[in-house]
């Protein structure tokens, strides 16, 4: 029998999901989480074989309990996503992530994958591994993107400037510049999306 965590902060989704796992012979759902925290949490009490976790996830992200998971623990994960951008495919297989499907996978095809990833294989969909090997190239300099992950932390400005060695307004310029490029109205946003690009 593989035992399963099944972690979405969307009752439906998770309560049909663990429904549907369960009508297989050789699945059971050991635990159900709502939260990232509780996703990591019931993983290293119950122990399951194999942790499902949302990517999307509050108030971190599934990611982020996968890599908790990994690192304290020998359980194997699968991130089950709506939107896949490559660079998280990327650090997500860095983790040590077994699988990576999109949400629109049937029941009946995650749980072969389930069995496959319970003897040692790995899963990427292949939609999702295929704009990974297209992703384009990044349009930012390396100033922009030096100053936009100084900006991560929630730093002022003048913060920045200390950390990256630069003038207030150089740094206000250098960020100006990077919102334009990504269409962006704000150097959260900039920052945001870069991240998620894998670009810093």
């Amino acid at each position: 029998m593989i035992r399963l965590l099944i972690a979405d902060d969307e009752d439906l989704i998770r309560g049909a999901l663990t429904a549907l796992l369960e009508m297989e012979d050789d699945l059971t759902v050991a635990a159900e989480a709502a939260t990232s925290t509780d996703a990591v949490r019931l993983a290293l009490e119950r122990r399951p074989d194999i942790a499902v976790l949302d990517l999307e996830m509050p108030p971190a992200d599934g990611l982020q309990a996968a890599q908790e998971i990994l690192a304290a623990s020998d359980i194997k994960v699968i991130l089950v996503t709506r939107h896949a951008r490559p660079a998280v495919l990327r650090r997500a297989l860095s983790a040590g992530v077994s699988g990576f499907v999109p949400k629109t996978t049937p029941a009946a095809r995650l749980a072969e994958i389930i069995r496959n990833i319970s003897i040692g294989r790995r899963y990427v969909d292949p939609d999702i591994a295929s704009s990974a090997l297209t992703e384009g190239d990044c349009p930012l300099s390396d100033r922009e993107l030096e100053v936009l992950r100084a900006s991560r932390t929630g730093a002022s400005i003048r913060e920045i400037a200390t950390q990256v060695h630069l003038a207030p307004g150089t740094v206000r310029n250098y960020l100006s510049a990077a919102m334009g490029k990504l269409g962006v109205n704000s150097r959260h946003a900039a920052a945001h999306r870069a991240w998620e690009e894998g670009w810093i």
